[in-house]
């Protein structure tokens, strides 16, 4: 729906882009993870190859991914698996010092959403924990597992303190949640530009991953006109991080900070914009987690 109020982000920016950094590597089970290579090892034997395509992100794919964050001047939110981060604490510890947000991921890289509720609010509240210790910093974002989340978790999420989530692919700006607790914002993630479902390493194509990031912008850049509009990049530290996907991402960043009215930010400050504007700016608002085809928490 379209708003009359033309102030949809602050200072009156046009569009919001935003960029998340998915904290993996160290989080995956030792056997049994998707990488590039077929046929994965099961039986709890360790898949050697697989693990170190994942840590590649610890050793080469964050630091590249920070350096060029900090020669845009661009922040982005990480969503950080607590094992991960256990393991390389020196390097979540650096993301926040570099002024990006801390974000939670649960306790490893596995499905948490058919957990019964107790289980479940240990298992994102073990992910709080290594973050706080390694960073100090205590994360007001959740990401699930491929998005899945179960009927508690949002009532979880706001009990522990966190103000938003992303796992919901439904619209191209935030939305409110009404929850028990109160307001409760959707921060919208996305499939198609996202690095692990959109161009996997045997079809990459750079060209084509550029033009698709181009093509959104500009799409998204128009309508932000007349309405509140809000693009997200989804990045992994194992994908993105290699150099030449670093690449693509410099030039599309010079070519979206040389339009005016961009406002490229963490996924906290549009958490917390919405929630400040939501009495003056009208934003979707959904009830219940019925309306997303979950059923009402009990």
């Amino acid at each position: 729906m379209a708003h009359a109020d033309p102030e949809f982000w602050p200072h009156g920016a046009r569009l919001a882009v935003s960029f998340s950094l998915m904290f993996e590597a160290g989080g995956q089970p030792i056997s049994g993870a998707g990488g590039v290579i077929p046929e994965p090892i099961g039986g709890g034997l360790p898949d050697l190859p697989t693990n170190a395509f994942f840590q590649y992100g610890v050793e080469e794919g964050i630091p590249r991914i920070l350096d060029l964050f900090d020669k845009h001047g661009v922040k982005l939110s990480s969503f950080m698996i607590g094992q991960a981060v256990d393991k390389a604490p020196h390097l979540a510890a650096e993301i926040v010092r570099r002024g990006h947000e801390a974000a939670a991921h649960g306790r490893t890289w596995e499905n948490s959403y058919a957990l019964d509720r107790d289980v479940e609010r240990r298992f994102i509240f073990d992910s709080v924990e290594s973050i706080v210790r390694a960073t100090g910093e205590v994360p007001r974002g959740w990401n699930a597992y491929w998005m899945r989340n179960s009927q508690h978790t949002l009532d979880i999420l706001q009990e522990l303190g966190f103000t938003y989530h992303i796992d919901e692919p439904s619209r191209d700006e935030p939305f409110i949640n009404r929850l028990r607790g109160g307001d409760f914002v959707t921060v919208p993630y996305t499939f198609h530009l996202n690095d692990i479902v959109s161009f996997p390493f045997q079809d990459w194509n750079p060209a084509a991953y550029e033009q698709a990031l181009k093509d959104e912008f500009d799409q998204l850049y128009e309508e932000g006109a007349s309405r509140r509009r809000m693009m997200v990049v989804s990045l992994h530290d194992r994908i993105s991080g290699h150099a030449g996907r670093v690449r693509v991402l410099d030039r599309f960043l010079t070519y979206a900070k040389s339009k005016p009215g961009v406002w490229f930010a963490r996924k906290d400050a549009i958490a917390r914009y919405a929630l400040d504007t939501s009495e003056v700016t009208p934003l979707v608002v959904r009830t219940s987690p019925m309306q997303t085809g979950l059923p009402a928490s009990a």
